[in-house]
């Protein structure tokens, strides 16, 4: 099926398709959801659709497909969430997480993004070169620097958080 074809039949086809689905699932955002999604998995298929005797059935059954696997995560989601509760309450971040964020946003961006990514994401330095573009010598300079200035910042802010 030709792309000019392909979108005819989808001029001609996306409203019934719609209503189907809506009769089927009775909401009309999943409705269209589907059948949305079942266009985009037929375009890929455009030489098969051609084929076929029947691309309407073949994107209507593939939408139902869609919306019936839709109900079940949200169904499974749910009963998930009934037998095991809700996620707890996270704890509030104490002093010395704001401190850090706030040291964090007073060094430089490339220092601070080595810092995160060495630190918090726990890659090796050379894996924070590569990611980053820069050579390994840079990446040890930029770690080195940003260690001295939040070890510098770290400390004037936990001083003035505790003694308040």
């Amino acid at each position: 099926m030709a792309p000019d074809e392909f979108d005819a039949f989808y001029n001609r086809s996306w409203s019934r398709l719609v209503g189907q689905l809506y009769a089927m699932t009775g909401n009309l955002a999943d409705a269209q959801d589907a059948v949305q999604e079942a266009f985009i998995r037929a375009w890929d298929k455009r030489e098969e659709l051609s084929a076929s005797h029947a691309p309407e059935a073949w994107v209507r059954t593939v939408a139902w497909r869609l919306a019936v696997s839709r109900w079940r995560r949200a169904r499974s989601a749910l009963l998930a969430h009934f037998r095991h509760g809700g996620p707890g309450d996270a704890p509030s971040p104490g002093p010395e997480h704001a401190a850090l964020v706030a040291a964090l946003r007073k060094i430089p961006e490339e220092q601070r993004r080595a810092v995160v990514l060495h630190y918090l994401c726990d890659l090796p330095v050379a894996e924070v070169a590569a990611e980053t573009g820069a050579p390994v010598g840079t990446v040890k300079v930029r770690l080195s620097r940003a260690r001295a200035t939040l070890a510098r910042h770290l400390s004037d802010d936990l001083l003035g958080i505790s003694a308040r």
